[in-house]
């Protein structure tokens, strides 16, 4: 970003003025506060930085803040007051996710225009209907809305079109014309389909109905191919020959000197690396848990990083990936639930509207009268994996509060998992060597 520039020294008076005492250093939770229009302190720090227009001193802002439906970002904008040029880009401030997210929204109605959405500057976006696309990395990271993304793509289009007149007329007619056609957009006059794929997984689309599950929103978390990784400039693993000591340590037991935890007694512990058995099951489970007594909720519960969550009860659906693979316990979970949607920055402040501040205070108030044993309801799991668990407190016997069902998966799970592309026979075939 064209913001960057030397800061200028204080002033020489501020030298000659006493030391204050060493002021604490901000805890990382300190820095990126949540989006609040309440909160007084939460102000951009701003700096004075060299305006690559003219040259002169302009003014960087720079605000932290934290989305907990999405994580920590950096918002700064640039203006100078000499030529009147200003910037304005988005930077996610944690680390590249480890998998990539695609979300795929379909603009039925002019509220949709209105979603907050932040777009990275490694994510595609695409419009299947247009057979438009705004490749990765040729813009910067934004925080908008689903019109401003369009009205973002009508600018760039347009920037260039007087010089394209002037020199070659004929193209620049297409463009304008297709200039119209994303106009059009806006209006909603008929539904279309608007993708956005990162592969840093650092892109968010908002879901205005939280906590209910949003139709026209398909979230897919996806591992990346190789291509992916070097774009993102990460380190591409070495092939397995590369790493012979890593095989040689699967056979040895590695023991290392330790205290014993009871006496503290000096004693050894003994290690051997194994292999994690979490294989896709050949049928996807899904689980039905009638809630009706407060002991149910010290159930233990594992749930995988591929299930789903679903409280009919409450219209809530929890999508696979969200709150990552979890060994706790029923109340544990509903907790991670509620604390997750009840902190999410655009249903609060000057983000929200009256109706979502409602939908979010009963969604609350229900979820509370389930943890404290005042509501019947039912706790669905749905893992296409087939890799998540529920405790039967009556096994061997059947538990008549819980229903599980084994299914076979659709095309739609098995893209998601991967396993469409995943060549399970004759796949040695070709593999031997060339001689």
């Amino acid at each position: 970003m064209a913001v960057s520039g030397p800061v200028e020294p204080g002033p020489p008076a501020a030298a000659a003025a006493p030391s204050p005492a060493p002021a604490r250093a901000p805890a990382p939770e300190d820095l990126f506060r949540p989006i609040s229009a309440e909160d007084e302190e939460q102000q951009p720090t701003e700096i004075e930085s060299l305006c690559m227009n003219c040259y002169r001193n302009g003014t960087t802002r720079l605000l932290l803040t934290k989305i907990p439906f999405f994580r920590e970002i950096i918002v700064s904008s640039f203006s100078c007051e000499h030529c009147g040029w200003n910037d304005t880009e988005i930077q996610s401030a944690g680390r590249i996710q480890d998998q990539g997210v695609r979300y795929i929204l379909t603009v039925r109605a002019q509220e949709d225009m209105n979603r907050e959405v932040v777009k990275t500057d490694s994510a595609t976006t695409r419009i299947p209907e247009l057979d438009f696309e705004i490749p990765a990395f040729s813009q910067k990271g934004v925080l908008t809305t689903v019109e401003g993304l369009i009205s973002r793509a009508v600018s760039g289009l347009e920037q260039d079109q007087p010089a394209r007149r002037a020199n070659e007329k004929a193209v620049a007619e297409r463009i304008d014309e297709f200039i119209v056609k994303l106009k059009e957009l806006k209006q909603v006059a008929s539904p279309f389909t608007l993708i956005i794929d990162d592969p840093s997984g650092n892109s968010f689309v908002e879901n205005p109905h939280a906590p209910q599950k949003d139709h026209a929103l398909m979230i897919t978390h996806y591992n990346r191919t190789l291509q992916q990784e070097e774009m993102l400039g990460l380190q591409a693993e070495a092939p397995p020959e590369e790493k012979p000591e890593e095989e040689d340590l699967r056979n040895e037991v590695l023991q290392f000197n330790t205290n014993c935890p009871e006496c503290n007694a000096p004693a050894q512990t003994n290690m051997k690396l194994v292999k994690s058995g979490g294989a896709v099951e050949p049928l996807g489970t899904k689980i039905t848990f009638h809630i009706t007594d407060p002991l149910d909720l010290t159930r233990d519960v594992l749930k995988s990083e591929t299930c789903s969550v679903e409280i009919p009860e409450l219209e809530f659906e929890l999508g696979m990936a969200i709150l990552g693979g979890k060994f706790t316990t029923l109340e544990g979970l509903l907790k991670d639930i509620q604390e997750l949607v009840t902190k999410n920055p655009f249903t609060l402040g000057d983000s929200s509207n009256p109706g979502q501040v409602e939908k979010l205070q009963e969604f609350s108030w229900k979820l509370d009268q389930i943890l404290q044993g005042n509501m019947k309801a039912h706790f669905i799991m749905n893992d296409p994996a087939g890799n998540s668990y529920f405790q039967n407190v009556y096994a061997p016997e059947d538990d008549p509060q819980m229903k599980v069902e084994h299914y076979k998966r659709t095309f739609d799970q098995n893209e998601e998992l991967g396993l469409n592309d995943m060549k399970t026979e004759g796949y040695e075939t070709g593999l031997a060597p060339q001689r």
